[in-house]
């Protein structure tokens, strides 16, 4: 089993090796368990199907992440292998469905969203129990935040993924559904239409209000986060993983998690977005037979409650006892983003280019004050020509997979 996680969930290496020697015990078969560096989880998965020697297990992220080898024929369809039950329970999302059929499970939750400081709420006078949910209350909120002398929101994009999280979040706001998002991907909406930019015309708006702290281009984002953890700045995106170490340097009542403030009019506005990672088995396992039994063994409901007691993590499966979940904050992420409405992470479908030399490229701009939203759309619309162009076969693919989205 190669697997990744331990670096945004701290301790999920115990849950692994005590799931592996639990599987053995129960079966006699043994787990080599490898832990993946985060740079590596795509590039050695792939390389290591091409040259026919894949693990029998292989974590997966979400989304397009784990599609392209789908398409390369190195994923193997689950349906059929893994139980029904399983499989409709597991929690992999849709975006682990491609023509109808599955190739993840679940594996652990992850909500997407905005960790704000609760402390720092209190001390604007602003109610911390209360958080905004238009974008007007959230301007108000950063206009109290700032006259305390705090930094209002921000973070860190210098690697880029604030600004992805950015996208997920605002972008979203103007779609209807996921199917949406590829649409805009492969070209058949386009980006400089001013709904489809206006997330990042609010991101510019935000910045010239001075609400943001003024290096975030030069601060990763994990370093971004620290700000609000050690009281330097208010409001920040985050996700539910994370959480639990913010509540260790703050207090466990001392950080709130909200859905992004409102200003689209889309129907996924306002919607929390879930996201999980999850487990496959590549189509060249050795022993497929055995990786369809440990896929089953971690989705007993031992093993799926077994998660949320050793690592403090909300795991995937439906099937899970959400009465275990004794700190508030981390029960208020179950309640709004589990077992509520929710939304699949629509960046999970952006193609690599667009990734690095639009939406990168955007946010450290407009967060640079070099770059207006509408000049965003315009690069975004010339770079997903320039994908369109370099990738057909891709673009029939993303059309259908398109059609599995259409209906979430």
């Amino acid at each position: 089993m190669w697997w990744w996680g331990e670096q945004e969930a701290a301790g999920l290496q115990k849950w692994v090796d005590e799931t592996a020697q639990a599987f053995q015990d129960e079966t006699g078969t043994s787990v080599e368990t490898n832990l993946l560096d985060t740079g590596n989880v795509i590039s050695q998965f792939t390389d290591a199907a091409a040259a026919g020697k894949p693990p029998d297990v292989q974590f997966l992220w979400n989304g397009i992440y784990h599609m392209e080898n789908v398409w390369h024929g190195y994923v193997e369809p689950l349906n059929g292998l893994v139980s029904d039950e399983v499989l409709q329970t597991s929690g992999a999302t849709a975006l682990s469905i491609f023509e109808g059929k599955q190739y993840r499970v679940g594996w652990y939750a992850i909500g997407m969203g905005v960790a704000y400081n609760k402390g720092l709420f209190e001390g604007a006078g602003l109610d911390p129990d209360a958080p905004p949910k238009t974008w007007d209350e959230l301007l108000d909120a950063c206009d109290k935040l700032k006259a305390s002398g705090v930094i209002p929101i921000g973070g860190g994009v210098k690697d880029g993924y604030f600004g992805e999280w950015w996208l997920g979040h605002a972008l979203t706001q103007n779609l209807d559904s996921p199917a949406d998002a590829i649409s805009l991907f492969i070209g058949d909406l386009d980006w400089r239409e001013p709904r489809y930019h206006e997330h990042w015309t609010r991101l510019r708006e935000l910045r010239d209000l001075g609400f943001m702290n003024d290096d975030m281009n030069s601060l990763e984002l994990y370093q971004g986060i620290q700000l609000m953890d050690t009281n330097k700045l208010a409001i920040t995106l985050d996700v539910s993983t994370l959480l639990p170490a913010s509540q260790e340097q703050l207090g466990e009542d001392g950080v709130g998690f909200m859905v992004l403030p409102v200003f689209g009019t889309g129907k996924m506005a306002g919607i929390p977005l879930l996201d999980a990672q999850g487990l496959g088995i590549p189509s060249g396992a050795e022993n497929k037979e055995g990786a369809v039994e440990f896929l089953e063994f971690v989705h007993t409901p031992e093993r799926v409650n077994r998660l949320w007691e050793l690592v403090q993590q909300i795991p995937a499966n439906e099937s899970f006892d959400p009465s275990l979940i004794t700190n508030p904050l981390v029960r208020q992420v179950y309640d709004t983003w589990v077992a509520s409405e929710h939304m699949p992470y629509p960046p999970n479908l952006m193609p690599t280019l667009f990734w690095s030399d639009a939406m990168f490229v955007a946010s450290q701009k407009i967060l640079g004050g070099t770059m207006t939203g509408e000049e965003a759309g315009e690069l975004a619309q010339e770079i997903t020509e320039k994908w369109k162009a370099q990738n057909p076969d891709l673009v029939g693919n993303y059309a259908k997979w398109a059609e599995d989205l259409a209906a979430v």
